[in-house]
Parts: C-alpha cells; sequence; structure tokens
C-alpha cells in the first residue's frame, strides 16, 4: 500500500479504538483463528476489521493467506503504538477515577505458570478482596514467562506481576510473597520409583534421562540441574511433568505442584534430603509510576494476607 498524508483522523473515536483492539488481539494470538476465539467475534469480521484499518492507515499490517500469517515490519510498528495507546487510555481512566472514590477501571497481572495449587494462596485472596472492595474492577491475567512480566510492568503494559526472586531490576519494586520447594521427581513407571532413593550417587542418577528448564534460573537450582543427564526441555513446570509422568524421565518440580500425583503413587521424590531447592516469589510492580488506586487497593489486600 502507497502512503500518503492522511492517515489517522485528528480525534479518534470508538470505532478507531476497537479496531486497533482487533489487530492487537490478532498479532498477541498470532492469526485470526485464535483471534476469534479471544475477541468472540467471527473471521469475517476480523478481517474486514483488519482490512479496513489497513484502509485507514495505508499501510499493509500483517500478511495472511496460504503462506500463512505474518506480522509486516509495520504492522510491528503500529502494534507497539497501539500498546501505548492503550495503555495511555487507561492510565487516563484510572487517574479520573481517583477523582472518585469508587474504584473503576483494570488492574492487569502477570503471573507465572502453575502457582495456583501453592497452599498460601495470597494472590488469590487479595483478589476476592479486592472484587469485593471494588465490583466494577475488571481483572487481567496474563500467564507467561518472567521475563516477558517485567518487560509488561516496565513499559506499563501490566500493572503487577508475581514472579520468581532471581535477580533485582533497577525499575522495579520487590514485595516477598512465597518460599516455593522443589524436588526430584519420577513417575510409579520409572525404574527408580521401586528402589532405595535416600542418598542415591550422582554417578546413579546421571545414568537416568532427565528434563530440565530452559526458563531462567538461580544459581543453586542451576547447580542441582547440571547433575542431571539432561535429555528434553520443557519452558514451563507443566512441561517437566508431562515427561516426568512418562517413566522415561526424572526432573525437579515444585511439591505444591507434585503432591496431586504423589497421594495417588504416580509419583515419587528422589532422594530428597539431598536433590532439592527453593525459589522465593515476589511481587513486582513499576517504581515511579502513577498513583493508581486500583492497584494501591490491591497492594493493600496482599498485605493483609
Amino acid at each position: 500500500m502507497s502512503q500518503n498524508s492522511t492517515l489517522l483522523p485528528r480525534q479518534l473515536g470508538d470505532s478507531h479504538i476497537r479496531l486497533l483492539r482487533i489487530f492487537k488481539s490478532v498479532i498477541e494470538n498470532g492469526g485470526f483463528a485464535n483471534a476469534e476465539v479471544d475477541l468472540n467475534i467471527s473471521k469475517p469480521a476480523i478481517s474486514q476489521a483488519i482490512t479496513e484499518l489497513e484502509s485507514l492507515l495505508s499501510m499493509r499490517l500483517c500478511n495472511r493467506g496460504r503462506a500463512g500469517f505474518s506480522v509486516t515490519e509495520q504492522g510491528q510498528q503500529v502494534y507497539q503504538s497501539t500498546l501505548q495507546l492503550l495503555t495511555s487510555l487507561e492510565t487516563f481512566r484510572t487517574q479520573v477515577n481517583a477523582i472518585n472514590t469508587e474504584l473503576v477501571g483494570e488492574l492487569n497481572i502477570g503471573i507465572t505458570d502453575n502457582m495456583v495449587t501453592i497452599p498460601q494462596m495470597r494472590v488469590t485472596e487479595a483478589l476476592r478482596r479486592l472484587k469485593q472492595q471494588a465490583p466494577r474492577v475488571t481483572i487481567n491475567i496474563s500467564m507467561i514467562p518472567p521475563g516477558d512480566i517485567e518487560s509488561g510492568i516496565l513499559d506499563g503494559h501490566l500493572h503487577i506481576g508475581i514472579v520468581p526472586h532471581l535477580r533485582n531490576i533497577a525499575g522495579l519494586n520487590y514485595i516477598k510473597l512465597y518460599q516455593e520447594r522443589s524436588l526430584l521427581y519420577c513417575s510409579d513407571t520409572h525404574p527408580l520409583f521401586d528402589k532405595e532413593l535416600n542418598n542415591i550417587s550422582d554417578q546413579a542418577l546421571a545414568s537416568y534421562d532427565a528434563v530440565v528448564p530452559t526458563y531462567p534460573q538461580s544459581l543453586e537450582i542451576k547447580q542441582q540441574q547440571s547433575m542431571l543427564k539432561a535429555s528434553a526441555t520443557s519452558t514451563d513446570r507443566e512441561g517437566i511433568a508431562f515427561l516426568i509422568l512418562t517413566g522415561r524421565f526424572i526432573g525437579f518440580i515444585p511439591t505444591h505442584f507434585a503432591d496431586r500425583w504423589v497421594k495417588e503413587d504416580k509419583m515419587r521424590a528422589v532422594d530428597e534430603h539431598n536433590r532439592n531447592f527453593t525459589t522465593s516469589y515476589c511481587a513486582v510492580t513499576r517504581k515511579g509510576s502513577r498513583s493508581n488506586l486500583i492497584l494501591e487497593a490491591y497492594l493493600n489486600a496482599l498485605a493483609n494476607t
């Protein structure tokens, strides 16, 4: 599409914001099909909206067709600008709400995977209290990797995140939440399951295939993992559990996550007195961010759980 000087109008209306929200969903869902579920509108309607936006901007935002879906360079730039615009709109709404005593708006939270089984449910309890206090607040949860959570908070896309405390980033505040213990597990169909598993040597353990994570880890955890025969990887703890349950791999997962299978005698810890580590989890927010009454209410609820 050729460029010209006539792009978006000086005054953006709801219809323009709607087109940008649809475009944002298409990019984040990797195409029209997944966005159809996210937006709860038909693929033809999504296609029409993207075509209308491309016509309005006089540029091609994404490629679609038999070759598959991909975002153009211009589309990526428009996506980043869309995130800034929508974040600014939410910030404006939050600031205006601060003038009123009633909390209305959004709380955008990023959470690392497989934390719902942690017994000390401070995050959940704080959300319950917030919703009870402010029924008109919309809660948006994104289950994403820790690095994406930290980036989302720094760029204003997220208000708060729950992440493992592996490093300190200058622009973030950290609030301690949980201590999570992880053990090395095998399944009931693994050769180790019926053996004596106390004080098993590193050499004996290294003869068995293991699954290790690809997400960031502390030095202590890396040292534990280095003793294993890593022959598979996973981007999250659920993937590690999948492979443990095949009976062909051993791997570390949190005790609260493994507990359901341990109770059913489908998993067993391997040398738990020596093969273990602890991960600290924190709530993180951006330093120096503008006052947000919804976030403050949630942090207050979190502090009192």
